[in-house]
């Protein structure tokens, strides 16, 4: 059976056709359609179980790395002289967090408690949370300056009650103890007769307050109304405004709860988030795009003027009373103790913090806080987040036990909470959210190009089809140049009559000088003409 090439050619355009309509419109719509998947994927909702899982219960670890400063020179700096620390650790703990309580509400809002557990890690650490570290003992120091302005004699019996319990300005203890609490008759005593002066009514310890402890009730956006608003909180413990700082902006609830954020990014977005260990709202900025294992990644990073001090940057004045440039005063929000917050080793802070304490090295590498993030999904991949505890002291008249100490902000330990998406779940994320959708836009061009070839190839291919299907015509050598014949393929044995027919015409209607003329051009060959 015969194949009309025509109608193949033909076909193979119209295949062309469809496959460039398709991928046009693949480029067109792709798009929209990835917003819509990624927007679907990412919002709050039980019937996704990869994203709700992913939110509700943290598939990746988390680490709380902390670093002691140990005093080296007690005795000499309660002469006045500058406080020498060496760094101590890192004290490695593994921090559980779990959601729980969680109720949706009707305006696309939901509800939740979340729980945090920390496990010492031995393996991960540099030592044991049986080693001794020297601290400044903050019952003493910091409520000395609590108490500056009280009456020199209430001073004095201050001071009295210190040494009944036989408390110092110094004091050494273990990581352990420094870290979840340790047995004091001074706080037993002031739980007793003085309640609520302290965090907590049981053992005295930086971090006892955050051990199987939640962060307060959160109200956040769930993203069904508007994926735009998605992770934002909503109200945190029935608050939309705190009331710790002097201005209604530094009081503002923002950002999300510090764990996602809402997708589609670009290099404009900020990261802001609400965190109740520092009692305000923080925002990173953008610094650099990178990538994990082929994942695309932007860096966020805390500007300099987070902790920047009313006078240079006049947004933080409501922050105030403040310091030097680079510390966050929370005494408000810490029982009026004069804490103060800053990034590890003073970084980006006055250098005339870093000059009244020896033993100090700040650098972005190690001491930079910053979160890698996927713009298209707004997770998290990598995240470090480092920040200080210090603790402003002094001497104070009448407190004997603070003797010549000069005014200093001493820093304390610092601490990091680090994890990274790794393993299965990264794979997941990379195949899902990576991998497929560019080999989505590589197909679509894929197939604008092949069906553009498609068409082309065939158009070109059916043209030659159909002329060679065209009979070619010539021109008959006759006496009138006006009359066309067409062209025959090669003569045959059947044709032979009809040949010798037309040398009889020839012979009968023209003259014999044409018959010649046709004979000698060779159109009739010998054997032809051999009866005329």
């Amino acid at each position: 059976m015969a194949i009309d090439k025509a109608k193949v050619a033909i076909g193979f355009v119209a295949a062309g056709a469809v496959t460039l309509t398709f991928g046009l419109i693949s480029a067109f719509t792709g798009p929209a359609m990835m917003r819509y998947q990624v927007g679907k994927n990412t919002m709050i909702d039980p019937k996704n179980d990869m994203s709700y899982t992913m939110w509700k219960d943290l598939p990746v670890p988390f680490f709380m790395s902390v670093y002691f400063f140990n005093v080296l020179n007690p005795e000499e700096v309660l002469k006045g002289e500058k406080p020498m620390v060496e760094q101590r650790g890192p004290y490695v703990y593994r921090k559980r967090c779990q959601k729980e309580n969680i109720t949706f509400h009707p305006n696309y809002t939901v509800s939740y408690r979340e729980y945090r557990t920390y496990y010492f890690e031995p393996s991960m650490s540099v030592g044991n949370e049986s080693d001794l570290v020297t601290v400044p003992n903050m019952l003493v120091l910091s409520a000395a300056v609590m108490m500056e302005n009280l009456p020199y004699a209430l001073r004095l019996l201050i001071s009295a009650t210190f040494k009944t319990f036989k408390e110092g300005p110094f004091l050494t203890k273990t990581v352990g103890e420094l870290m979840w609490g340790y047995d004091s008759k001074l706080v037993d005593f002031l739980n007793q007769y003085l309640p609520g002066m302290l965090p907590s009514s049981g053992k005295f310890g930086l971090f006892a307050e955050f051990n199987n402890s939640n962060t307060g009730l959160f109200t956040i956006n769930t993203g069904k109304d508007d994926i735009r608003k998605v992770h934002r909180v909503d109200s945190w413990n029935g608050l939309t405004q705190l009331s710790y700082w002097r201005t209604p902006q530094c009081n503002m609830i923002n950002g999300t709860a510090g764990q996602m954020w809402p997708p589609f990014m670009t290099k404009e977005s900020t990261l802001p988030f609400y965190s109740p260990d520092a009692c305000r709202s923080l925002e990173l900025v953008y610094q650099r795009t990178g990538e994990m294992l082929g994942i695309p990644l932007y860096r966020f990073v805390a500007p300099r003027t987070m902790f920047a001090n009313g006078s240079q940057y006049e947004p933080n004045q409501g922050f105030c009373p403040c310091r030097q440039s680079g510390l966050l005063n929370v005494s408000s929000c810490r029982h009026n103790s004069p804490v103060f917050i800053s990034h590890p080793h003073f970084f980006n802070a006055d250098p005339v913090l870093q000059d009244y304490v020896l033993g100090l090295n700040p650098t972005e590498e190690e001491h930079g806080l910053f979160i890698d993030i996927h713009p298209l999904t707004g997770v998290p991949l990598n995240v470090s987040i480092r920040l200080q505890l210090n603790l402003y002291i002094k001497s104070v008249s009448g407190i004997t036990e603070t003797g010549k100490i000069s005014e200093v902000v001493m820093p304390l330990l610092w601490f990091e909470e680090s994890g990274y998406i790794d393993g299965p779940v990264l794979n997941t994320f990379r195949t899902n959210l990576v991998v497929l959708p560019t080999v989505m836009e590589y197909m679509q061009y894929l197939l604008i190009a092949l069906g553009l070839v498609t068409v082309v190839v065939a158009s070109v291919v059916h043209h030659k089809v159909k002329r060679s299907s065209n009979p070619v015509e010539v021109f008959s050598v006759t006496e009138n140049p006006g009359v066309r014949k067409p062209a025959r393929p090669d003569p045959n044995p059947n044709e032979s009559i009809q040949i010798s027919n037309v040398l009889i015409l020839i012979k009968k209607h023209f003259c014999r000088k044409k018959y010649d003329l046709l004979q000698n051009q060779g159109f009739l060959g010998p054997d032809w003409t051999r009866n005329f």
